[in-house]
């Protein structure tokens, strides 16, 4: 599951890119500060990317950019208002990957977020996310799922499901939860529809090997869990 961290300072923004993120299945951190950005950069490797707003209370994004660029190669997307020319040509020169004006359409951030990541693949510290010796494997930014090596054909909430439940093994989900990582719009949909698409799920999943056929198990009256295959 990739982890972005988001630079911003204003909480609505923040938790707008939040959401939309972790609708996505992508893990987040968030600071609102130059100075703690580059501190959790010092201190970790395991950013796949970082939101970088350019107007922060205590520093510039660029200045924070250049700082990070000393010490690391991490994928970095700038949020600002600004929309000159010369500030997007600053922005790039001073080592982004791309740049986002606000306002901005959440889903069109996380495109551009999948786009870098996809352009910087060879640098990114969680590109796959494997269970050793579990069977089963998921490559989050081509969003495949392998089981025992057969490729498994999802739908996107198919896909979304699985990837929720291999995040956190052993922990039960209550439909409502499940809905929330995804349905991009979850009032939309309903109870039913999570068994449904359980139903097919597991199906797909037996389809491609035995061994997975019990990997998702309902737990009633509270929801659904996963525990990986034994091989």
């Amino acid at each position: 599951m990739p982890h972005i961290l988001i630079v911003e300072d204003e909480s609505s923004i923040a938790e707008t890119i939040t959401y939309a993120l972790k609708t996505e299945l992508f893990k987040t951190t968030h600071v609102t500060t130059g100075a703690e950005a580059t501190s959790l950069i010092e201190k970790n490797n395991y950013y796949a990317l970082v939101v970088l707003d350019i107007g922060l209370p205590d520093t510039t994004g660029l200045d924070v950019c250049q700082q990070i660029r000393k010490k690391s190669t991490v994928p970095i997307l700038f949020l600002t208002a600004r929309d000159s020319e010369i500030d997007r040509i600053l922005g790039l020169e001073f080592g982004a990957d791309d740049y986002v004006t606000k306002p901005f359409s959440p889903r069109e951030l996380v495109a551009r977020i999948k786009a870098v990541l996809r352009r910087t693949s060879s640098n990114s510290p969680q590109k796959i996310n494997t269970h050793s010796n579990q069977g089963i494997s998921i490559d989050p930014e081509a969003m495949t799922i392998l089981c025992f090596g057969e490729p498994v054909d999802l739908t996107a909430h198919e896909y979304k499901l699985l990837a929720t439940f291999i995040s956190q093994p052993g922990r039960t989900f209550t439909r409502e939860q499940l809905l929330d990582h995804a349905w991009e719009d979850p009032g939309s949909a309903m109870d039913r529809t999570v068994d449904a698409h359980i139903k097919t799920l597991r199906a797909k999943l037996t389809s491609a090997s035995e061994k997975c056929s019990s990997v998702i198990q309902t737990r009633r009256g509270l929801g659904y869990c996963y525990h990986p295959p034994q091989s």
